[in-house]
């Protein structure tokens, strides 16, 4: 049984010959004729969560893990709103969400009238595309939303992905049913183009890489891509050039150069400008490292190349002389065969400081109390190799970061907006796809924000959750200005007395904890045994004025 609504049928029609199958409901009456079409033609994978907010970033991590876009469906009013984050999230980080709002039909907006908010344009500023599909049903009617729906659904995919938005109005009656099969409705099919680069544009490339001394080559965030790395690794034994790589561009290849805050900040007690490029190539998403940032601007590059596939005009490091509107494997792909031979005592420089950078910081923890930092470098012994890792953001992406990355492992972080409010939903929603064991690290503050992550029946057996309860937002104390106010313990590190047990009990979860070093060592070992076979949640506790102490001599002690 499928709904009356004959926008919808035809909706739902589209959305198969798209293959996109996968939907998120958040309930509600307004949604109903979606509600009752997708989940009763029987080609639908549809799962119900209830908060939007969560649900939306469930959808993100979903659509991750499967690479494919996922459909978002809600009710009218503020549960469009709850949407937001996850949207902005999904389109700097370039997933294709297909977010379908209902609606009241637009004679009722701004006449008193129950959930009724202005739904037009509501994710403007973070969508490709949006459109308001007509109220009526005439065979125009029809046409035109059927037109405007495909092109929605081909750009969504199209050049660099990114979440669109169908609103819906809807009027009453919401519940009708009937017993017939979707409408064939004509797609409208779009057909794929290769950018390429003429080959002089490549041999002019090539020649100016092979006469730059140093090349400086970034990767952003990025998802796991072998084909990617094993140019890069061919490219770096040619040329010498040096790749600088985080944990969230999942490149693993030992030649490459990790531990960027670290790096830097013993690179600024070197002579900084031995180690300034003259050709900086970058391509994917954000770095985190801070540091590396300012490091490139005061050491600006002579030529600076952004690799993309949408003509974005990435100026982060304020060098930018040239955009390559084409895929980074394919570029390198490219230009490899071309380039000459070099010297790598670039390369060399850079590796000789990074081995100087990871014995002192192995030492500095070595010699630490118990604190996030030893912490951190516990967990990254204990999980299992090949697992997909998700780190939230303030404290816990950049404490990762420091560390050495797991053997084989796959990281993910909410960085297109780098908030704290959705990272578990995201990881459930990967996890609840993926084979793999998933362990998602994040501090207190932000798995209470995100605790209704755990309010659904998508949790796999397959998830760790690892809270590092700091007693608070311990990021604040860690950057410079914030832990310097008055307003400190209020306003910024925002003290938190409250535990996560009594939570993972709630949602069924196993519960672990460890107050020290001993304790955690057992706990860890428990945590990833075999015999876990449920869901379980791990909380650390520690101190935020130790965390800070020991965190700012680590960057003192590889100074040296």
């Amino acid at each position: 049984m499928i709904s009356t609504k004959k926008h919808i049928q035809q909706l739902a029609s589209l959305l198969l010959a798209n293959k996109i199958d996968d939907i998120i409901i958040s309930p509600g009456s307004r949604n109903g004729p979606m509600t009752h079409t997708f989940s009763g033609y029987g080609l639908f994978n549809c799962r119900n969560i209830v908060d939007e907010r969560s649900a939306a970033y469930f959808a993100l991590g979903l659509a991750q893990a499967k690479q494919k876009p996922v459909a978002l469906v809600c009710s009218s009013g503020t549960a469009t709103l709850n949407y937001a984050p996850a949207v902005a999230e999904a389109f700097y980080l370039n997933v294709p969400l297909i977010v379908l709002t209902a609606d009241r039909p637009d004679y009722w907006i701004d006449q008193a009238e129950s959930q009724c908010i202005r739904q037009d344009g509501i994710y403007r500023n973070f969508t490709k595309k949006e459109i308001s599909l007509p109220l009526g049903e005439s065979e125009k009617e029809l046409w035109f939303a059927a037109r405007q729906i495909n092109e929605c659904l081909n750009i969504a995919v199209s050049g660099t992905p990114a979440p669109v938005h169908i609103n819906i109005p809807l009027e009453e009656p919401l519940h009708d049913l009937v017993d017939v099969q979707l409408p064939s409705t004509k797609v409208i099919a779009q057909e794929g183009t290769e950018t390429a680069l003429s080959e002089s544009s490549v041999e002019n490339l090539a020649t100016a890489f092979n006469k730059a001394p140093k090349v400086l080559i970034l990767a952003g965030q990025l998802i796991p891509n072998p084909g990617l790395e094993n140019v890069l690794s061919e490219l770096v034994n040619t040329t010498g050039a040096v790749v600088l790589k985080e944990h969230l561009s999942n490149l693993n290849d030992p030649q490459f150069c990790g531990n960027i805050d670290t790096l830097m900040a013993a690179m600024l007690e070197d002579v900084p400008a031995k180690y300034q490029p003259d050709l900086l190539i970058s391509f994917g998403g954000q770095y985190v490292s801070k540091a590396l940032k300012q490091f490139l601007r005061k050491n600006k590059a002579t030529q600076h190349w952004h690799l993309t596939r949408s003509n974005e005009h990435f100026d982060t490091y304020q060098s930018l002389t040239k955009v390559v509107n084409i895929d980074a494997g394919d570029f390198f792909e490219l230009l490899l065969p071309k380039l000459a031979a070099k010297e790598k005592a670039y390369l060399q420089l850079w590796k000789n400081k990074e081995e100087q950078v990871m014995q002192l910081s192995e030492k500095c923890i070595a010699l630490s109390d118990w604190s996030d930092l030893i912490v951190f470098d516990q967990i990254r012994k204990a999980i299992p190799e090949n697992s997909v890792i998700h780190l939230g953001n303030s404290t816990p992406v950049r404490y990762a970061l420091i560390c050495d990355s797991v053997q084989d492992a796959h990281y993910f972080s909410n960085r297109g907006t780098s908030g704290i409010d959705g990272p578990m939903s995201t990881a459930v929603g990967f996890a609840h796809e993926s084979e793999k064991l998933n362990t998602i690290i994040l501090g207190d503050l932000s798995f209470f924000y995100d605790s209704n992550a755990l309010w659904n029946n998508y949790i796999g057996n397959n998830l760790r959750v690892i809270v590092i309860n700091n007693r608070g937002g311990n990021i604040f104390g860690l950057i410079k200005g914030p832990s310097d106010s008055p307003a400190y313990q209020e306003h910024f590190f925002t003290e938190n007395k409250f535990k996560a047990e009594g939570i993972a009990q709630t949602f069924g979860l196993d519960y672990f904890k460890a107050e020290n070093e001993n304790e955690l060592h057992g706990a860890l070992t428990e945590f990833y045994s075999a015999k876990q076979q449920a869901p379980a949640l791990l909380e650390i506790f520690t101190d935020a004025e130790i965390n800070t102490k020991t965190f700012r001599g680590l960057f003192k002690f590889v100074k040296q």
